[in-house]
């Protein structure tokens, strides 16, 4: 089973887009968006959820109203300020809570609880393009970093079940956590930057964080032609590291008209840009099979 996983060291690069317009190329795989904190390839692929599991993810503190003597113990302890008063009653603010148990563990009466967090929910879900195994991570949850590898079992688990050869991923934009999830496992990694020094700055560290991992990496550059010179630059660097630039993609406002419409550029009448991308699928499958 291969695993190709589509990253960009930034967001805005075009990075689901592209994933979208190959997940309709692709045969035989299982598609997962990895991008957790700010799904939107679901946008493209509308899914029809089929199986809905709920993700609970570290502890937050609850005070139990019935318990409480209203000491305030919990109140000066806390260094995240989480434990407000309101009308004479303590709670705790979810968003403040760090979950660092210090009230939990020095509570003279024991009126603290510490239930896990309900973080977001995964899905299986169904698309015209095959399955999708996706998620929604809550507003300021933390903890993506471990669903993104939920996901990836998932994923893992649903192509043996099926039979499928290929999960092509969607991966988290930037270097974190959620992305050193994405990564692993993987076969290869896709960078799809932009000709701007944000974009080289940003694919150079994604470049290094593939390279500590030892995961294979190539390189779309997408917009090349509004700023030939860091195109250039971009091409100049790749070729010092070894790292091979396989597509050039031009500018094109079919990729806005196709998000519009919901669809990926590949369904859309032919233009240049879906040509390109056609061929650079072909050249990503090609390095993919290599071992």
């Amino acid at each position: 089973m291969r695993e190709i996983v589509v990253v960009s060291g930034k967001g805005g690069t075009g990075k689901t887009s592209l994933t979208g317009a190959f997940a309709q190329l692709a045969s035989e795989k299982v598609v997962c968006d990895l991008d957790v904190d700010a799904p939107d390839l679901h946008l493209l692929l509308r899914p029809q959820p089929e199986h809905t599991e709920e993700f609970f993810s570290g502890h937050a503190a609850r005070i139990d109203g019935g318990m409480c003597t209203g000491c305030g113990l919990c109140a000066s302890l806390c260094r995240y300020e989480a434990v407000r008063i309101e009308g004479g009653a303590f709670s705790v603010d979810p968003l403040r809570c760090e979950g660092c148990k210090v009230c939990v563990a020095l509570c003279p009466e024991g009126a603290i609880h510490f239930p896990e967090k309900h973080c977001g929910q995964w899905y299986i879900s169904s698309t015209r393009f095959g399955p999708l195994v996706h998620a929604r991570l809550f507003p300021g949850e933390a903890n993506s970093g471990r669903l993104v590898m939920v996901l990836k079992q998932q994923a893992r688990k649903l192509a043996k079940s099926l039979g499928r050869g290929l999960i092509l991923s969607d991966g988290t934009p930037g270097i974190g956590c959620p992305v050193i999830s994405s990564l692993s496992g993987a076969d290869l990694a896709v960078a799809v930057t932009e000709p701007t020094p944000s974009g080289r700055h940003d694919l150079e560290r994604v470049a290094d964080l593939c390279g500590h991992f030892q995961i294979r990496l190539s390189v779309i550059i997408n917009k090349f032609d509004l700023n030939p010179e860091e195109t250039e630059g971009i091409q100049a660097y790749c070729g010092a590291r070894g790292y091979e630039v396989i597509a050039r993609l031009p500018h094109d406002p079919v990729v806005t008209k196709a998000m519009v419409r919901g669809r990926v550029v590949t369904e859309l009448p032919e233009t240049a840009f879906s040509v390109e991308v056609r061929k650079t699928w072909k050249k990503i499958e090609e390095i993919a099979a290599k071992r």
